[in-house]
């Protein structure tokens, strides 16, 4: 292993690409001397130079080599080279479970842990943070950032519910009305809002299913349900929830919790397009820090130990801020709260 402070970040996606901006913008705050990247595909090379030009690293395959300086970008090292030298591995693709048992698992001598994202389930200890931030104390060297979503309803869940009492949710139900794609993306995109099948007998989706999971490392067990529909919209997604308490509050006590809470975005605006357009304008890589942003007009509560409303979720942002913190608590583990303060600029008390 490098004596250097190595991030290593694999794909450059909705995730990744915002991700290597974020932690070569700021990797001296962070204590982080190089970051690299794997990429794949030699048409994405505008992305790539631009990476590069930000002072990442490139990584590729050496089938890949030849292509690359075709177009005069000249790769810094092979993939298996930059494993050996990364400190931390933050895998941004769709296939993290495949590359865990390809790859990932003969680095496990020199890499002091490996991060995946919300699709790879069983990747390793399920995390948010601010939700589960002690369990990357004994998680071993493997992390599964959650999804979005389940950052999104995780946080309702810790801030309107277990604010009085790790007992207080008796029940909570979630539809996460998802967006079609991201506007990078070209495919997949719906005509028309398409439900989703409940495959999960006991939980529905896998949102519900990964927040329980989620708030199982703390030793809780939450009832917890969801649904999705994806509709044909690339802005953000939303979420409706459902919450029965044990114990009687009132909405001006919930909204002076939301307040408090500085992963928690307010908003007067009612429209994703709007909430979209600010994180656009306004946020790194056009992107959201925050766990969640909730427009307070929506909130209402049909008895004192009810509350119902909606929520947008900030896709990709949510996990950012995650994915830092898992990889700075494997490389800096005694200060790494005190670095990664360095990103409050992208939280915002309202949107």
């Amino acid at each position: 292993m490098s004596n250097k402070n190595i991030v290593h970040v694999v794909g450059t996606g909705t995730i990744g690409e915002p991700l290597i901006g974020l932690l070569t913008e700021y990797k001296k705050e962070l204590g982080i001397d190089e970051v690299t990247f794997h990429k794949n595909s030699v048409s994405d090379r505008p992305k790539v130079k631009a990476l590069l030009k930000r002072g990442a690293k490139l990584v590729v395959d050496a089938d890949k080599v030849d292509g690359f300086k075709a177009w005069g970008i000249e790769p810094a090292m092979l993939h298996d080279q930059a494993l050996e030298e990364a400190t931390a591995v933050i895998d941004c693709s769709p296939k993290g479970m495949d590359m865990k048992e390809r790859f990932y698992t003969k680095y496990e001598h020199n890499t002091k842990g490996f991060i995946a994202q919300g699709s790879e389930f069983g990747f390793g200890t399920m995390y948010a943070r601010g939700i589960n931030d002690d369990v990357l104390k004994q998680s071993g060297q493997y992390v599964q950032v959650v999804s979005c979503n389940t950052h999104n309803l995780s946080c309702i869940i810790d801030t309107l519910a277990l604010g009085d009492g790790e007992d207080n949710l008796l029940e909570g139900s979630f539809v996460c009305m998802r967006r079609a794609n991201d506007i990078s993306q070209v495919k997949d995109f719906c005509p028309a809002p398409q439900v989703g099948t409940h495959k999960d007998g006991k939980f529905g989706t896998h949102h519900a299913r990964d927040a329980y999971h989620l708030f199982q490392t703390k030793g809780l067990e939450l009832n917890l349900f969801s649904s999705a529909v994806k509709l044909s919209t690339q802005y953000m997604h939303s979420l409706w929830f459902d919450l029965r308490l044990k114990r009687p509050t009132t909405l001006e006590a919930l909204k002076t919790r939301i307040k408090a809470n500085d992963r928690i975005a307010i908003t007067e605006k009612k429209d994703a397009n709007t909430v979209f357009s600010f994180g656009r304008d306004q946020g790194h890589f056009g992107r959201i820090l925050n766990q969640t942003v909730i427009p307070l007009s929506t909130l209402t509560m049909p008895s004192e130990t009810r509350v119902v409303g909606f929520c947008f979720t900030p896709q990709d942002g949510n996990s950012l801020l995650s994915s830092v913190a898992a990889a700075l608590r494997f490389i800096h583990p005694e200060d790494f709260e005190e670095r990664i303060q360095v990103l409050k600029p992208y939280f915002f008390d309202e949107v």
